[in-house]
C-alpha cells in the first residue's frame, strides 16, 4: 500500500498568493496553475490581463513539473535536436512542457505538487513560480 502526500487547497492557495505577489511586483499579469503530485489541477488563477493562451500553458507546465518530478527548464536543456530526449514535448498528448516556468513543489524531499506560470518571459515565469514556492515554504514553516 502506498502513502501519498499531496497539497491541500489551503496550500495551493498559498502557492498562488506568493506567485501573484511577485507577478504584481514585476508588473506582469500571470496565469498560475497548481497541481497535485500526479499533475491533476488543484487550483488556478488567471490574473486580470493574463494571456488567454497562457491558461493551458501554465497548466501544462505545472503538470510536467509534478508528474515528471522535474522543472520544465530542465527539459528545455535536453530537448534539442541530436539529443536522445529531443521530442519529449510531443509525449503525453503534447502536455510535456520544456518552457521555463514549471517547478515541482517539494516537501521533505518528496514531490507533493507542481506550480506552473505563463504570460511573461520564461525567466519571469520561473521567477514567479519560485516566489510561489518560497512563500508557501515560509507560511508552512509556521504550521
Amino acid at each position: 500500500m502506498l502513502t501519498i502526500h499531496r497539497l491541500e487547497q489551503r496550500e495551493a492557495r498559498l502557492l498562488i498568493e506568493g506567485a501573484r505577489q511577485r507577478a504584481e511586483a514585476i508588473g506582469v499579469p500571470m496565469c498560475i496553475a497548481i497541481t497535485d503530485e500526479s499533475g491533476n489541477l488543484l487550483a488556478f488563477e488567471r490574473m486580470d490581463g493574463g494571456k488567454t493562451s497562457s491558461v493551458i500553458i501554465a497548466q501544462d507546465k505545472a503538470y510536467t513539473a509534478a508528474a515528471a518530478r522535474k522543472a520544465t527548464h530542465d527539459y528545455n536543456q535536453v530537448n534539442v535536436p541530436g539529443n536522445l530526449a529531443f521530442g519529449i514535448h510531443t509525449e503525453v498528448g503534447g502536455r510535456i512542457s520544456s518552457v521555463g516556468g514549471g517547478l515541482p513543489v517539494m516537501v521533505n524531499g518528496e514531490v507533493v505538487g507542481g506550480i506552473g506560470l505563463s504570460s511573461g518571459t520564461p525567466q519571469q515565469d520561473m521567477e514567479c513560480a519560485q516566489a510561489g514556492i518560497d512563500y508557501f515554504m515560509q507560511q508552512s514553516a509556521g504550521h
